[in-house]
């Protein structure tokens, strides 16, 4: 996959502006520190590790926003992972995660992640899924309760052309809350279009 040059981008928020940035490549993320919240999927200096090791992937995508040298959200780009059921599509790319750090929610970074992410022409080869797990969720700073924020998720990936599928994937099912939201590149054929569909529901999850 061919990915583009690291854009640079600011948004002016109530707080601080801040600088968004990808995607960056290893060197440029050794030099940045991360926020201390930044906890939702890991400690901070795993979540790190993660960051580094998906921005060596050949496809592998990471776009930060900063303030000064510490890095206060993201969102990774990545094929999914070999048990995933889109791995066996030749055209699926996983949005792997997104986080932003309480001290900066609700002033429109995440948004503004997400749109520098897909101002990358390379999005448009692909079909980019997104998982989203309950258990992720900071319910407990958002004040929000499970389907508030799968309502939430809903906008902002809404806002990048991402819109939810139904499917029978058991990782999606097995949590009414979970959700699978996807986007159709532009230069995607209908083959591989008509491929995924077809690969939303196998009828393989019923117990026997």
């Amino acid at each position: 996959m061919s990915i583009a040059c690291c854009a640079v981008d600011s948004i002016n928020t109530s707080l601080r502006e801040l600088l968004i940035e990808g995607p960056l490549e290893a060197a440029k993320l050794e030099e940045l520190s991360m926020n201390s919240k930044l906890t939702i999927f890991r400690p901070p200096a795993k979540q790190k590790e993660a960051l580094l090791a998906i921005s060596r992937l050949s496809e592998g995508m990471v776009y930060i926003a900063r303030y000064g040298r510490e890095i206060i959200g993201y969102v990774t780009f990545h094929y999914p992972d070999d048990f995933s059921r889109w791995s066996k599509h030749p055209a699926v790319l996983e949005l792997g995660g997104i986080e932003i750090s309480p001290d900066w929610r609700q002033r429109g970074v995440g948004v503004a992640l997400l749109r520098e992410a897909f101002n990358n022409p390379v999005v448009e080869n692909y079909i980019i899924v997104t998982v989203e797990f309950c258990w992720h969720w900071d319910l407990k700073s958002s004040g929000l309760d499970l389907f508030m924020y799968q309502e939430m998720l809903a906008r902002l990936f809404g806002s990048v052309g991402l819109s939810r599928r139904a499917t029978d994937d058991p990782d999606i099912i097995e949590h009414p809350s979970n959700v699978l939201m996807v986007r159709v590149g532009s230069n995607v054929s209908c083959e591989d279009d008509m491929l995924f569909n077809n690969m939303l529901f196998e009828g393989d999850t019923a117990i026997s």
